[in-house]
């Protein structure tokens, strides 16, 4: 008979949805109400020397600092920190007896084993329980995984982990290594199974594992409403409610589901979790899901585009983000050397010493249409729409850095369009190249307003008028013109964007007249940054 338990994970790996945020009051919520479930692990957070410890936040700089935080009745619970090897002197750590929690996660690359086997022998030298969590477990070969193991037993952790670090094991890669670890494990040490969900299987795994014929103590991860980055982790209330069904357990389901109604629902609404495109495309290619989230952010790419980018990338590459190795490929893939500017100089001519109008995609250009068509009828006024077709009566050329966004457009609009080197194309107007309209701040690097301010500053033209550049609103109903353009992104990454606008805007008025047509709203020519 399987003895299977429940580590969950919430205040840690769901702490990448919120920046480790929760607010005081909520992480005892939630501590309560795991312990009030019955759930026998409850991993608090991380404990690191990486980071400036708040009340709010579930990052520690000390052990110490979870006293208040505990119940006083703890119904059997063990309470755990994760540490990332590299990231705390143990030499810092008190005794066991001497602090609030029973054991610390240990999580390492494989390049770091021999550190992270003498950091978990301080540990355990110390009283505390050490769960052993070598990351992708997949990255091991077997004759590697085999010495991974014999180097545990000699240590003799609480537990060890099988890690599903990028979401991308099948049942029979999850079977294969537990076959492992059973007949090569010393007795009477746990086994431990982390999942994420990029493919969706964390679920399906977790019940394939609590069903192998093992005398073993197991100990699934889990996060209370799956909350964990992108695609999340197997959902703690499911698991639960399955372990009572099939294997005659008793945890109580109203606390898990008052910790989602009470806390959790509030940051999903913010910025959920949950299964994505860009995640998955990470998983098949067995690579860090930070690398989706760095492309995803851009919003620039499809979903094709992403998966080219994946297979452009070095083996070596894959286990650990790298940001600048994958700015890099980024870069190198909008490039690609097609810039065609056969009419750049007719172009030049018409742009030089003139002025321009500039409409952007934001929700004013629709409300404030009547501003924008009085100022397109100025004489000379050239106009330029960013990523759409405002109004073909009016526009004069379509600036596009987008695929998406060229894909979408009508066919018969493209002999009007400037397109940056990225975009496929040879029925445009005119091909530029993309790198070189490219700007400091780092939100907007690649923003496509802002790239065209940069081209028309490199063309000469005397005056820009700028309507529908908008920013960006927490809710994205209300940021575009055209319902189908919304973008989803959380308030942290809007709020970015609509600095590094204001920023730009403010640098680019030292080079050429800028004036707004449409009201400024949330991308301020005047904003203090």
């Amino acid at each position: 008979m399987n003895r299977v338990h429940v580590l969950d994970c919430t205040l840690r790996d769901g702490g990448y949805c919120n920046g480790w945020e929760f607010g005081y009051g909520n992480v005892k919520k939630i501590i309560g109400g795991l312990v009030d479930a019955g759930i026998e692990v409850v991993e608090c957070g991380f404990l690191t020397d990486q980071a400036i410890y708040t009340p709010d936040g579930t990052k520690f700089t000390e052990v110490t600092q979870l006293t208040g935080l505990l119940p006083k009745k703890q119904a059997g619970s063990m309470f755990v920190l994760m540490v990332n090897y590299g990231e705390y002197d143990v030499d810092k750590l008190p005794p066991c007896g001497e602090t609030p929690i029973d054991g610390i996660r240990v999580a390492f690359h494989k390049k770091d084993m021999e550190g992270a086997f003498a950091l978990c022998g301080g540990m355990k030298a110390k009283g505390y329980k050490v769960f052993l969590q070598p990351m992708v477990s997949l990255g091991y070969t077997d004759e590697e995984f085999l010495s991974l193991i014999r180097r545990a037993n000699r240590l003799a952790p609480y537990a060890f982990y099988i890690v599903d670090s990028f979401g991308v094991m099948k049942g029979k890669d999850l079977a294969r290594l537990f076959y492992v670890v059973e007949h090569n494990l010393a007795g009477g040490i746990w086994v431990g199974f982390h999942s994420h969900n990029n493919m969706q299987l964390s679920y399906s795994n977790a019940q394939a594992l609590v069903a192998m014929r093992t005398n073993r103590n197991l100990l699934i991860d889990s996060s209370v409403y799956g909350m964990g980055r992108g695609a999340g982790n197997l959902n703690t209330e499911l698991f639960v409610g399955y372990l009572n069904e099939t294997m005659g357990a008793s945890y109580q389901l109203p606390p898990l589901l008052g910790i989602i109604d009470e806390v959790l629902n509030k940051f999903y609404q913010q910025g959920g979790w949950g299964y994505s495109l860009p995640n998955y495309i990470s998983a098949v290619h067995n690579a860090h899901p930070n690398y989706a989230e760095f492309l995803d952010r851009r919003k620039t790419l499809t979903i094709e585009g992403m998966n080219e980018i994946f297979g452009m990338m070095e083996e070596g590459k894959k286990a650990v983000y790298d940001k600048g190795y994958m700015e890099g490929l980024y870069l190198r893939y909008m490039e690609k050397d097609r810039a065609q500017e056969e009419r750049l100089s007719e172009l030049y001519g018409r742009l030089f010493g003139g002025e321009v109008l500039l409409v952007a995609p934001g929700g004013s250009s629709v409300t404030e249409r009547g501003k924008i068509l009085a100022c397109a009828a100025r004489e000379g006024m050239i106009t330029i729409s960013v990523n759409y077709e405002y109004d073909a009566g009016i526009t004069d050329f379509i600036f596009l850095s987008n695929l998406r966004r060229y894909r979408e457009l009508a066919v018969g609009s493209r002999a009007k369009c400037i397109v940056t080197s990225n975009i496929p194309a040879s029925d445009v107007y005119l091909q530029t190249k993309y790198k070189e309209l490219l700007n400091a701040d780092e939100a907007v690097c690649d923003n496509a307003g802002m790239m065209l301010i940069k081209f028309l500053v490199r063309m000469g033209v005397k005056k820009i008028y700028i309507a529908g550049m908008d920013g960006y609103s927490s809710d994205p109903e209300g940021n575009y013109a055209e319902h189908w353009m919304n973008v989803y992104a959380q308030r942290a990454v809007t709020e970015a964007l609509n600095r590094g606008m204001s920023k730009m805007l403010a640098e680019f008025s030292k080079e050429v007249e800028i004036e707004f047509v449409t009201e400024e709203r949330y991308v301020k020519m005047g904003a203090r940054l």
